[in-house]
C-alpha cells in the first residue's frame, strides 16, 4: 500500500499534475488498485432541500439571492418528501443521500431540527446520510452525528488565494473551521472543490494541498467542473477541458490515495470515453440523478446504461464504515444551544460578483 502523507507542497503536486499524461495515467491507475476496487464506483443522488435565496455571494452560484438566474427557489422540503426521494434514489443504485441547503450556516431551530428527523428516516433506510447545510458548530455536528449523518460536505471550492476572487461573504478559515468541527465526532468529511472558475494551476495545486494535508484526510473529495449559469458573475467562463478534468482527477488519487474520488458536476459535458478515462484515472465516485442541486446531470439510466459497457458496480452502502447508530430526538444527549457564532464576513469588493449583483437589480 503507498503512503499516506500529509507534507504536500504545490512544487510536489504540480509536478505530478504536469507528468507526461501517460505517465500520470499509469501512476493514478496503479494506486488506485492499490487502495480501492477498480470495478466499483460510489453512487450518491444530491437532493436539494432547501433551495435558493442564500445571502453569499459565490460567483459560480446561482442560488446567491444576489444573481438574477430564474433559479426557482423553494421552502425547506418535508421529511416524508425527502424521504420519498431517498426510496427512489435507493430504487436506481444510489447508496447515499446528499441533501443540500441553501444556507450561509445552521441555524438552530425548527427547520434543523426538521433536517435531523431527514437524518434519522433516511439512515434508517439502510442508506448513508451526507448534508451540506453551510457552516456548523461542534454541537450541531454532534446533534447530526447523533442523528446517524454519515457524512459532512464542506467544498474548500479553490486554493485560499483564488477563494478571495470567488467568494467575499466568508473566510477561508471558516470552510477549515467547519471541517474541524465535523472531525470531533464520527462522522465522515466530504470536501473538494471546482475547477474552471478563471483559476491558473498553482491553484488547483493549492487546493489540494490544503486537502491532502488535513490529517486526515476527507474521505470524499468532489472535483467538480464549473456549470457557467447565467446571470452568475462566471456566466462567460469556458467549459474545462476534460484532459483538465482527467489530469486533476489523477492528480487527486495520487496525493490522496484512499479518498473516494468524485467525478461531480459537469459531466453533462462529457463524453462516455472522457468519463471512462477518469474512472481510470481513480474517480470512483459520482453523483446520478437528473439534477445537482440546481444544475443539469446524467439520467440515472444513462449512467446505469455507461456502467454496464465499463463493467463497474454500484458501491453497497456502508462499505467504507460502519453504519451510525440512530438516536431519537427523544433520547438526544444534545440540545440546540442557540448558538450565534461569528463566522466571518471579509467583505473585500469583487468586481464581477459587484457587477452580476448590478446587473440583476436591473432585471428583477
Amino acid at each position: 500500500m503507498s503512503e499516506i502523507r500529509h507534507n504536500w507542497t504545490k512544487e510536489d503536486i504540480l509536478n505530478i499534475y504536469n507528468k507526461p499524461l501517460m505517465e500520470l495515467l499509469y501512476e493514478a491507475a496503479t494506486v488506485h488498485r492499490l487502495h480501492h476496487d477498480p470495478n466499483v464506483v460510489q453512487v450518491s443522488t444530491l437532493l436539494s432541500i432547501k433551495t435558493g435565496g442564500c445571502s453569499e455571494d459565490c460567483g459560480y452560484c446561482p442560488q446567491a439571492a444576489r444573481y438574477h438566474t430564474d433559479i426557482e427557489g423553494n421552502n425547506l422540503m418535508s421529511v416524508q418528501q425527502v424521504k420519498a426521494q431517498a426510496l427512489r434514489a435507493k430504487a436506481t443504485g444510489s447508496s447515499r443521500v446528499c441533501m443540500g441547503a441553501a444556507w450561509r450556516n445552521v441555524k438552530d431551530g425548527e427547520e434543523f431540527d426538521e433536517v435531523l428527523e431527514m437524518v434519522r428516516t433516511i439512515n434508517k433506510l439502510d442508506m448513508e446520510v451526507c448534508c451540506t447545510l453551510g457552516m456548523i458548530t461542534e454541537n450541531q455536528a454532534k446533534r447530526l452525528a447523533e442523528a446517524g449523518l454519515y457524512a459532512y460536505n464542506h467544498n474548500l471550492d479553490s486554493s485560499e488565494e483564488y477563494y478571495k476572487e470567488i467568494i467575499s461573504t466568508r473566510g477561508y478559515q471558516d470552510r477549515l473551521d467547519t471541517i474541524d468541527n465535523v472531525r470531533k465526532t464520527n462522522v465522515t468529511v466530504c470536501s473538494g472543490g471546482i475547477i474552471g472558475m478563471g483559476e491558473n494551476l498553482e491553484d488547483r495545486a493549492g487546493m489540494l494541498v490544503a486537502l491532502s494535508t488535513l490529517n486526515p484526510q476527507p474521505e470524499s473529495t468532489p472535483i467538480n467542473a464549473l456549470v457557467a449559469v447565467e446571470g452568475t458573475p462566471l456566466e462567460d467562463e469556458k467549459p474545462v477541458e476534460i484532459w483538465d478534468m482527467i489530469r486533476m482527477v489523477a492528480t487527486t488519487r495520487i496525493v490522496m490515495p484512499e479518498t473516494q474520488v468524485r467525478l461531480s458536476a459537469g459531466r453533462t459535458q462529457m463524453s462516455k470515453e472522457g468519463q471512462a478515462m477518469c474512472f481510470f484515472a481513480g474517480a470512483n465516485s459520482i453523483f446520478a440523478g437528473d439534477k445537482l442541486l440546481t444544475t443539469p446531470n446524467p439520467d440515472v439510466n444513462e449512467d446505469m446504461k455507461m456502467f454496464g459497457l465499463l463493467g463497474l458496480n454500484p458501491q453497497k452502502p456502508f462499505t467504507k464504515k460502519v453504519q451510525p447508530q440512530t438516536v431519537e430526538a427523544g433520547d438526544s444527549k444534545f440540545e440546540a444551544l442557540g448558538e450565534k457564532p461569528k463566522w466571518t464576513r471579509p467583505e473585500h469588493t469583487i468586481e464581477r460578483n459587484e457587477a452580476a449583483k448590478e446587473k440583476a437589480k436591473t432585471l428583477k
